[in-house]
């Protein structure tokens, strides 16, 4: 008798699950339903309004299902950028450069091209160390350089395409801050060089700067470098050339020594 209590119980359960699964799947299934009627204006407000919170995974959810249920249209060129500047902002560089690409390529003559540049140049501007950066600190990266690059040419690409755009001015200011920072870690590579007796990479590195930095503070590091490499290399008639040159712009800076 028992044991018909138990079965009877047992079937009570499995039809009240059963019911509670096809009440869920309804709900789940009108929910959808509502979802999908959503129109692409207004995912893009909920996008925008869930990025303004700093919620950025949630606007990054909303754009991109703007873009694949409206994939042409106004509003799917917009949910683009903003989709990748809400992979700037939530610390995924590669995803929202890949987006920004992805957008030039496809909307060329948009008149948000230079916004595009902008955000990619901001992008590689910012863009942290590796881990491996942070667990083994360097007096210089090389991948940190390449970055620099990029933001440059990313900046510099905006000043001449658009030099009229309301980001030039911003845009002008980091390519004058790259330049100098550029032309600073290659004299701090040559000076890398220096201390570790690669006196001909060292040459090489500091004539690389003066022929690609002129204008900037490096100009002074790199021609005593010069100086100092050509030295080591024997190269006495180089060096004194040089230091005419540096007597000549620099004549404040020709007292100073070679152990970098």
């Amino acid at each position: 008798m028992n044991r018909w209590k138990l079965l009877a119980v047992a079937s009570l359960a499995i039809s009240l699950s059963a019911c509670s699964m096809l009440s869920q799947n309804k709900e789940e299934k009108a929910t959808a339903a509502v979802e999908s009627n959503v129109s692409a204006e207004q995912l893009l407000k909920q996008g925008r309004a869930r990025a303004s919170e700093g919620n950025y995974e949630a606007a990054i959810k909303q754009f991109e299902t703007l873009e694949a249920r409206y994939p042409l249209g106004k509003y799917a060129e917009q949910a683009m950028l903003e989709s990748a500047y809400a992979y700037y902002k939530f610390d995924e560089p590669d995803t929202a450069l890949d987006t920004l690409d992805r957008f030039m390529r496809m909307y060329p003559r948009s008149s948000r091209v230079d916004y595009a540049l902008y955000l990619r140049g901001l992008v590689n501007f910012n863009r942290g160390g590796s881990i491996l950066d942070r667990v083994f600190p360097r007096s210089f990266s090389d991948l940190d350089g390449v970055r620099k690059k990029e933001a440059f040419h990313d900046f510099q690409k905006l000043l001449t395409r658009h030099p009229n755009s309301k980001y030039a001015p911003d845009a002008a200011k980091r390519v004058g801050y790259l330049r100098n920072s550029l032309g600073a870690s290659e004299v701090n590579i040559a000076k890398y060089y220096m201390r570790r007796g690669a006196y001909l990479a060292a040459f090489n590195r500091a004539e690389y700067t003066i022929k690609n930095h002129q204008g900037t503070p490096a100009i002074i590091g790199a021609l005593q470098v010069k100086i100092c490499a050509a030295r080591a290399l024997k190269r006495e008639n180089l060096a004194s050339d040089t230091m005419r040159v540096l007597k000549l712009n620099f004549p404040k800076q020709t007292n100073f020594s070679c152990k970098f």
